[in-house]
């Protein structure tokens, strides 16, 4: 049986294809300004690997902020479940998951059987988000992906101390005019968001092993002032974003009674 998950983000649109619990494609596209078309258009870039067609799908899982939005789904699940599940499946040792995408940012408690402990979501304000580096990248006029290498060369690493996007952003223009180093700037960004994922996650508490999942995952800046902040190595999958898509496959064969 072949299962599908979607996942639409804020940012980003993932679809996984999943049979006999191995990945037969993927596929990872701008969400854009429509979410059920970003959803239709990811699901069939991703059959187009597998060389596969919507009626070769037996169920459909979607999740992410637009999972109501996905026509063609047979089921909507909350991505908390989808990452804890998709997780399970590629670490099976993870006990926690801390999730950075465009607009929200999640520690979530993993159970052996890959069910969900405890989890704490920001989703009210950008600060500990992927949108918070886009503001902060744009000022200082650099592409997203520039910023981890950079970050990585910094002797002195900035303190932003504003807990608000748009003080920060006046933060960052103060600490150019004191003529701070750019690499010293982006570290302080990555530290700054950090700070902000560690302090939430107290609540749920950092047990090994601990993923790092979401498009932020890429960023080995941000990684590596997590690291510093819970105390802990951190694991990150292949590819951090198609996590959530991943876990929605696999619980679609749940419900079609084929349990991994």
């Amino acid at each position: 049986m072949i299962t599908a998950g979607v996942d639409v983000g804020a940012a980003t649109a993932k679809t996984v294809i999943v049979a006999d619990d191995e990945i037969l494609s993927y596929a990872v596209m701008p969400t854009g300004d429509s979410v059920a078309r970003a959803a239709e258009k990811v699901t069939r870039a991703a059959l187009e690997q597998a060389r596969l067609t919507m009626p070769d799908l037996s169920f459909v899982i979607s999740t992410g902020y637009g999972r109501n939005s996905v026509a063609f789904a047979n089921k909507a699940v909350t991505e908390i479940i989808c990452h804890a599940r998709g997780v399970n499946f590629l670490i099976p040792a993870a006990r926690t998951v801390i999730d950075v995408g465009g607009q929200d940012s999640k520690v979530i408690g993993v159970r052996e059987n890959g069910t969900v402990s405890d989890f704490v979501m920001n989703d009210k304000c950008a600060a500990g988000t992927g949108r918070f580096l886009e503001v902060m990248a744009g000022v200082l006029g650099l592409a997203i992906e520039e910023m981890g290498p950079i970050s990585l060369t910094s002797k002195e690493p900035c303190t932003i101390s504003s807990t608000c996007t748009i003080f920060a952003e006046t933060e960052m223009v103060s600490l150019r005019a004191d003529g701070r180093t750019r690499e010293d700037i982006v570290a302080g960004i990555h530290r700054a968001v950090a700070s902000r994922v560690v302090v939430m996650g107290r609540t749920v508490g950092y047990r090994e092993q601990v993923v790092f999942t979401g498009g932020v995952a890429k960023n080995m800046g941000v990684k590596n002032a997590l690291e510093a902040g819970i105390g802990l190595p951190i694991l990150i999958p292949e590819e951090p974003q198609i996590v959530g898509a991943l876990g929605a496959a696999l619980l679609a064969r749940r419900e079609l009674g084929v349990i991994r």
